[in-house]
């Protein structure tokens, strides 16, 4: 039976995949199952955006002491489904002056961008739909295309409030990726590697990487949080859709769908953040402190989720515990702090990899 369980990925795929191939071209057969893997992490992209929206909505009611969503479905669970419905549904509205191609295009770039960079996880040892030697790096690279979106829709929508917060977000996004960038370059100095599935694999033997790169990695794991956080433009880094402030940020001309569009891309950049963490410093895929291998009747996909859905929970405790804070604030903590801090333990980690002393 464990057998099967482990397996049952691997055998599904591969049958489905001689099938195709027996009764079409070779061409057509390699685009039907591009065409079948998009469906599928479309799929993926949908239902993870939506129960992420359910999370926040129950981790927000948890803190401030009532329900939540209640009423639709058991426990509420069909609540974020019936809001995507009403959504869809939803007039699709816009002021006289806007520049339509680009209001338009605006929000496919916000989920395009997520969307590729979900394609490179690896879930499992068998589920992962695009595994290159540069993992990390084209993650680093796909995640910063999102705020074109959003600098195209704020400029686009011919509106002070949606322009103000665009140019806050560019601000914002070039001023923390550097904190990202930074931090994860220290854990590539740990394992060697860029690609993903071999990063997970270094932690097969060594254990976890915040646990072999000592105080670096912990140091790095802390600043990576921090500047992920603001690089979605959560609270308490949520000048760019200040609602006290500018209405609703880049977003307030977009109404219907294309407003779902960036809601829901802010809930998948979250879980991409959480996923490289997951990744870079808790093992991926593996089961904690190395007992993969007694546990085959566990599948790996649900450590992976089970490690993602406790990141995501830490990230919604930051918003419904700190205050927003003010632009100076926000740029201070960046270049005068994260910043420093984020190259004095790259060097940090050198020194203690050239002196061997890792796990």
């Amino acid at each position: 039976m464990n057998f099967l369980i482990m397996n049952i990925p691997l055998n599904i795929t591969s049958t489905i995949h001689d099938w195709i191939y027996s009764i079409m071209p070779e061409t057509a057969a390699s685009i039907t199952i591009m065409v079948l893997i998009a469906v599928i992490y479309l799929a993926l992209f949908a239902i993870i955006g939506l129960y992420l929206v359910l999370l926040e909505r129950k981790v927000a009611a948890w803190f401030q002491l009532r329900l939540g969503p209640n009423r639709v479905g058991p426990w509420g669970i069909f609540q974020t489904i019936a809001d995507a419905l009403k959504l869809v549904s939803k007039e699709l509205t816009s002021n006289d002056r806007i520049d339509k191609f680009l209001y338009n295009l605006a929000p496919y770039f916000v989920i395009v961008s997520t969307l590729i960079g979900i394609s490179v996880f690896p879930f499992s040892k068998q589920f992962q739909a695009f595994d290159i030697n540069i993992g990390l790096f084209f993650l680093f690279a796909v995640s910063s295309i999102g705020v074109i979106g959003i600098l195209v829709g704020g400029w686009a929508s011919n509106n002070k409030f949606a322009l103000i917060g665009a140019m806050r977000s560019g601000l914002q996004t070039i001023s923390y990726e550097l904190s990202v960038g930074l931090s994860l370059l220290t854990m590539v100095l740990l394992t060697g590697t860029l690609q993903l599935s071999e990063i997970i694999e270094v932690q097969r033997t060594g254990g976890w990487l915040i646990l072999q790169g000592h105080i670096p990695a912990i140091i790095a794991f802390m600043i990576f949080m921090i500047a992920g956080t603001a690089e979605t433009n959560r609270a308490p880094f949520d000048l760019v859709e200040a609602e006290s402030e500018l209405g609703a940020g880049f977003h307030t001309e977009y109404s219907g769908m294309k407003f779902a569009y960036f809601f829901l891309a802010e809930f998948i950049n979250m879980f991409i953040i959480a996923s490289i963490a997951v990744v870079v410093f808790f093992g991926g895929w593996l089961s904690p402190f190395g007992i993969t291998d007694g546990i085959t009747w566990f599948p790996e996909v649900l450590w992976f989720l089970i490690k993602v859905v406790m990141i995501i929970i830490l990230m919604m405790w930051f918003r419904w515990t700190f205050p927003r804070l003010r632009v100076d604030q926000l740029l201070t903590l960046e270049w005068k702090y994260l910043l420093p801090i984020n190259l004095a333990n790259l060097m940090f980690m050198a020194v203690i990899i050239w002196m061997n002393w890792t796990i």
